[in-house]
This record gives C-alpha cells, sequence and structure tokens, in this order.
C-alpha cells in the first residue's frame, strides 16, 4: 500500500492559472469522454495529446484547447517536467510499461480501467508508486458514486444481515457494445502508426480492425472480464471491504460475434471470497437485461438491487414446518406447538421488525460518475491522500478478471494467493 509517508513531493499545479498540467497518453473514445470529464472537474489543464492515428489527435486539440500540442512518442509526455501528471487511455496491453514509466518520472498516473494486462503487472506498479510517491488511481469511476457509499453504509450497517451471495451482470446486445465500433474512413498506414500501437504485443500485420477494434482480440485486451467484470468486482470490493477472490472457476464462449475476434462474447464465473461470500459474474453481448449493469447483494435480513437505483427488500421470511410435524406422533406434534420458541418462529415470524418497513429507493441523479471520480484524482494529486482506488485497489480488481480469464482457458480452479497478492503459480 502507498504510505503517508512516500506520497510527499512538491504541490503540482505550477503551470497557467496555478493549474495542474496534464497529459493524455491514448486519444481514443473513452479517452475523449475523459477529457471532457476532467475540464468539467475543474483545476486542470491538457497541454499534450498522444495517439497513433492522427485523426483522434486532431479531435483531441479541438476539445481541449490549442494550448495542447500533438505528440507522436508517448515518451514526450513523459519527459516533458512541465506536465504534472497523466491520463493512461491506452489499450490495456501498454498500460503497465506507460503507468511506470510515468510514476518513474515523477509524475501522477489515471489509468483506465482495467490497470494491467497480466496480474504480475499490477505489483510492478504498486511498488514503482511507492518508491517514488507518485498517485496512482484507476478508472472504475462508480465508486464514486453517492449510490454506492449509501450501499457500503448499508451494508455495515447490519441491515443485511448477513451478506453470502451477489450476483452481478454486465450485458449488451449491440455491435457497438461488442466493440465492433467503426472504422474512420481516411485510417491507412499513412494516418495509423502500426508499431507504436503494437508496442509490447506480439507482431502482427497491419490491422485496422485490431487498431480501433482492439478490445476484441487477446493480444491487446482481456475481453469481457477485463472491460466489464473489472468494474463489477472494483465494486464488490468497495462495499465488502474485501481484498481478493480466493478461489474462481469461469467458462467462456463465443456464440455470435465470430468474425475478427478472439474473445467470448459470453462469460460465466463463481467467485469465492474469505470474508465469507461468494459471488456470480455474467455478461453477455446477445442479450441486454435491465439495462447494462445489476447488481444483487444477497444477506440473511434484507437484500440490495444496485443499479440505476438503490432498492432494499427486506426479508419476510417465516419458517413453516407444519407440513413435516404433522407427519410426527399427535403428542409430539402438539408439544412441538406450545413451546414459545416455534410460535414465535412459526406464527409470527422472525423479521418482524423489517417486515414492516418497506422498499426503499435511492435514485442516482445528476453528472456522470467520472466527473467526481477525476474531481477526486485532481484532489489527491493536490493533498496527497489517494483515492481508494489506488494502485493496490485496481491490481486486485483487475487480478480477479485475470483469475476469471485464466479459469475459462484453461478449464480449471484458479486460487489467489494472499501471501504474495497475486494469482497462485503466477
Amino acid at each position: 500500500m502507498q504510505s503517508a509517508t512516500a506520497l510527499t513531493a512538491a504541490q503540482p499545479g505550477g503551470g497557467a492559472n496555478g493549474k495542474i498540467q496534464v497529459g493524455i497518453i491514448g486519444c481514443g473514445a473513452r479517452s475523449h469522454e475523459l477529457m471532457q470529464h476532467l475540464l468539467a472537474a475543474g483545476g486542470a489543464v491538457v497541454t499534450a495529446v498522444c495517439d497513433a492515428y492522427q485523426g483522434r489527435m486532431e479531435r483531441a486539440v479541438e476539445r481541449v484547447g490549442a494550448q495542447a500540442r500533438k505528440v507522436n512518442d508517448y515518451r514526450e509526455i513523459i519527459a516533458d517536467k512541465s506536465i504534472d501528471a497523466v491520463l493512461v487511455v491506452s489499450p490495456d496491453h501498454w498500460h503497465k510499461t506507460m503507468v511506470v514509466e510515468a510514476v518513474n518520472a515523477g509524475k501522477d498516473v489515471y489509468c483506465e480501467k482495467p490497470l494491467t494486462f497480466r496480474s504480475s503487472e499490477g505489483l510492478e506498479i504498486i511498488r514503482a508508486a511507492n518508491a517514488k510517491g507518485r498517485i496512482v488511481q484507476v478508472g472504475s469511476q462508480l465508486v464514486s458514486a453517492p449510490i454506492q457509499h449509501e450501499a457500503k453504509r448499508m451494508i455495515q450497517s447490519g441491515k443485511l444481515g448477513k451478506v453470502t451471495m451477489i450476483r452481478a451482470a454486465y450485458s449488451r446486445n449491440t455491435a457497438s457494445g461488442a466493440w465492433i465500433y467503426p472504422i474512420p474512413p481516411d485510417a491507412s498506414p499513412q494516418t495509423v502508426n502500426w508499431d507504436a500501437f503494437q508496442g509490447p504485443a506480439k507482431k502482427r500485420p497491419f490491422s485496422l480492425e485490431r487498431f480501433f477494434r482492439w478490445r476484441c482480440y487477446s493480444d491487446y485486451s482481456g475481453g469481457i472480464a477485463t472491460d466489464l467484470f473489472v468494474h463489477l468486482c472494483t465494486t464488490i470490493h468497495f462495499l465488502m471491504d474485501a481484498k481478493a477472490p480466493s478461489k474462481v472457476m469461469a467458462m467462456g464462449q463465443l456464440y455470435r460475434w465470430k468474425e475478427s475476434r478472439d474473445v467470448p462474447d459470453t462469460l460465466n464465473a463463481l467467485l469465492e471470497y474469505p470474508e465469507g461470500f461468494a459471488v456470480n459474474l455474467s455478461s453477455t453481448f446477445n442479450n441486454q437485461i435491465s439495462g447494462q449493469g445489476t447488481f444483487q447483494i444477497l444477506g440473511t435480513e434484507g437484500s440490495l438491487e444496485l443499479a440505476g437505483d438503490l432498492t432494499f427488500y427486506p426479508e419476510r421470511n417465516r419458517e413453516d414446518n407444519r407440513w413435516i410435524v404433522e407427519s410426527w406422533p399427535r403428542k409430539l406434534e402438539a408439544a412441538y406447538w406450545r413451546d414459545p420458541r416455534v410460535r414465535q418462529q412459526e406464527l409470527t415470524g422472525t423479521h418482524k421488525l423489517h417486515a414492516v418497513e418497506g422498499v426503499r429507493k435511492t435514485s442516482q441523479v445528476g453528472q456522470d460518475m467520472t466527473v467526481p471520480h477525476l474531481a477526486a484524482w485532481l484532489e489527491s494529486i493536490r493533498t496527497r491522500k489517494p483515492h481508494w482506488e489506488d494502485a493496490v485497489a485496481g491490481h486486485r480488481a483487475a487480478g480477479c478478471a485475470h483469475m476469471v480469464n485464466l479459469s475459462a482457458k484453461e478449464r480449471r480452479l484458479v486460487e489467489w494467493d494472499f501471501a504474495t497478492d497475486d494469482i497462485k503459480g503466477s
């Protein structure tokens, strides 16, 4: 974990109007959203942008202002001493390299999820961030949502009783939802730097599909697990104060989107946590159920459903053993019903207080949660106090996704080693 003593550094923001100077590494569609949210959060100015496709950089400068210069090599941004912090929004296979190089150069980092392409990379990032006293925050923004903080409060207060099961799903049913994105008509070897994109990945012939739809390929992405399940696992760890699952079993299949793709379009996983609860994760790109994402947090005293709203369902269970004891001898049956404890359980129920409370909803309204999440990052840069979703939290959430993929690929149980804080055997 990052220590308080490690996070001592000169205050950033020595540039224009005292704002934090930010460089953007990777200017894809998600990055353009982040740029807008960063400006909405206030207190930062984008002074450099970098991407392997020229058209994205042109649009980025239009979006953030002419003070931002276009850079063809991300290392120029990292070497620029006037830049305080960077957003790493590159394909997953580049994350570790770019984050470590940035923190080693004395820069704070916001890295879009997942933090890592392979689980062991998280430990490298944590060591680098600690050694240099840098802020590293990961971009699973929903943990900055008030609705999740309210859910956590309810769980910690005991309102749900003992939570033993969590079901979480994230499904879509469109080509774009399955990452089959449109390709710009001007994209070509002249406008796309293929070598810069490939970087540490296995070398492949030039491919616009791989460049613009990289989430579809295991050379650059972990597919559903690292793109969607990592959000779900981040929330689970936040709500339950959990570190990582001890065991994972998963299965994945490619049912529909079979062209230009090698990652599943349907994935199911079972996770077991040492804190005493189990998790079912599921996702498909062939059916959209109740919107894109839904959580069910099931406790002995009540359950929460976390989607657009937070809904509490109190348990109204009562014992019903009448059909059992009616098979006993009459004298034993009569004695059973005379027992005051039996009458309490069977006739009035054990959850009388909650049974009359009803269902309560807390609506989540207003701005995209990426705005407060980025605002929290900027505040951490100023105060040197890390956000909850630091490098350690990001490493463990991504670790869940990597466990799921490894289990599905090798058709076996995968375990987490809490002593090494990594996948067992990795």
